[in-house]
């Protein structure tokens, strides 16, 4: 049903469902039907999925599409044997997108086994294999033979749109969490990562622990927020900005073509989300099911923070794709948020007290008994304005009272953020702290008696 909302034609229409269980090891092809070993899911993908097509007369070719790194071989190269065959120890000609050609060295030769990269002697045409032992490589280049170098046609990585700013985390918490936590740790991390994720480019900044980190947008970005958190980094993020220049003497901005995918109920309503944030609608196609797909031109700054606010909208109905669309004169300011922050303005632990008597303010991000810190944000304000609040009042103790009873305070006025929610919140003044256990929002100015 839902390849059909989406206008499926007859040919994608028409392929094999086999019902799994992978945990058990049985799938079936009916519903109902007896159970067989996986191997009939194996089958299935063998008579499906055509094999792949080669030139038994063409020498090697190899087209670099995928970069990685290994502590003890070094860069990796990814990529599948289009024409040919490739062997450990062989002399190959790497072709650059420059047009020249370097001879080189394949040291090492893998291939893949289930999830398990192991080593092999020899690949041919249609095999997806990892080469070591090449240096300076760029995606898009091609592997060939030394007898006859023919590259093939390059693929492009867009160019980054969006920068964040890598910090250390220098607030009160800082250290507790983390076991790389300084900018010596964060700068070797970041070049690691640069290494071969090749959409991402980092710049210095005028201080020695800050870091500008630019990506093909605040999802790619907020992704290496994520995994250096899980590996045990402490940092501290800054609001994702976009990237411009000038051409001919004007700012111009990057754009994107935005294609969603929603019932015709919703089409209003994104309209009037995407209106604000400068996206201009190109075209208007009704699906005959009941879905309506819209095309944009928009800003990627407009998209900052666009997602989870039209899957709120649409109630989880829309889906939506974007491809970087060239460069557009400065379109004008777009609004971020419209709402000030809830502050804390001392250490201590929330009390259930406080937070309600301040469910009226706004919305709280922090249940009772979480540990704050002077500066650090609690809550979104109902008002433009931030306003400093005394999170951690108690209630005076009486012979009727427990000591621990604001625990069990129920609020009415909360919302659970994300790490992905955090970093399109935040504003220019703040950042998020990100922590291997958690993350927190706070002022980029700390009060002078925490500096």
């Amino acid at each position: 049903d839902l390849f059909i909302d989406l206008g499926a034609h007859d040919q994608q229409l028409d392929f094999p469902v086999v019902y799994c269980n992978a945990r058990a090891g049985r799938c079936r092809l009916e519903l109902d039907g007896e159970d067989q070993p996986l191997s009939l899911l194996m089958d299935q993908i063998l008579t499906t999925v055509p094999a792949p097509e080669y030139d038994p007369e063409l020498p090697l070719q190899l087209l670099i599409t995928t970069l990685g790194w290994d502590d003890y071989v070094g860069r990796l190269v990814i990529g599948r044997v289009r024409n040919g065959s490739i062997a450990k120890g062989e002399q190959v000609v790497l072709c650059r997108l420059d047009g020249s050609a370097v001879p080189t060295k394949v040291s090492r030769l893998y291939s893949h086994r289930g999830l398990e990269r192991v080593e092999i002697q020899e690949a041919s045409a249609g095999e997806i294999v990892v080469l070591a032992g090449i240096g300076e490589v760029s995606i898009g280049e091609t592997i060939a033979s030394v007898e006859n170098p023919v590259p093939l046609p390059p693929i492009t990585v867009e160019e980054p749109t969006i920068s964040m700013r890598f910090s250390v985390n220098d607030s009160p918490f800082s250290g507790r969490d983390g076991r790389f936590v300084t900018s010596r740790k964060l700068k070797e991390r970041l070049e690691r990562e640069e290494l071969y994720n090749v959409a991402i480019k980092i710049s210095p900044t005028d201080g020695p622990e800050a870091f500008e980190v630019a990506g093909r947008g605040e999802l790619q970005l907020s992704i290496l927020v994520e995994t250096m958190r899980r590996e045990g980094y402490e940092l501290g993020v800054g609001k994702p900005e976009v990237m411009t220049k000038t051409i001919d003497g004007v700012v111009h901005e990057p754009m994107e073509t935005l294609l969603v995918d929603v019932p015709e109920d919703y089409v209003g309503a994104v309209t009037r989300l995407l209106g604000p944030r400068r996206g201009r609608m190109v075209e208007m196609l009704h699906q005959g099911s009941g879905r309506v797909r819209l095309e944009f031109r928009i800003p990627s700054r407009g998209l900052i923070g666009m997602r989870s606010a039209l899957l709120e909208d649409t109630r989880g109905t829309a889906t939506l794709h974007h491809d970087f669309a060239g460069w557009d004169p400065w379109l004008g300011d777009i609004p971020h948020r419209n709402t000030g922050a809830l502050v804390a303005d001392r250490a201590g632990r929330i009390t259930g007290y406080a937070c309600e008597h301040l469910q009226s303010r706004g919305i709280l991000f922090c249940p009772p008994g979480t540990e704050v810190y002077e500066g650090m944000i609690i809550g979104e304000h109902s008002r433009p304005d931030d306003l400093d609040v005394n999170i951690t009042r108690e209630k005076k103790l009486t012979n009727m009272r427990a000591s621990n009873s604001e625990e069990f305070v129920k609020l009415s006025s909360t919302r659970k953020m994300s790490l992905e929610d955090a970093i399109e919140f935040i504003d220019a003044d703040e950042l998020v702290e990100v922590t291997p256990a958690t993350f927190r929002l706070r002022k980029q100015v700390l009060r002078a008696n925490q500096r």
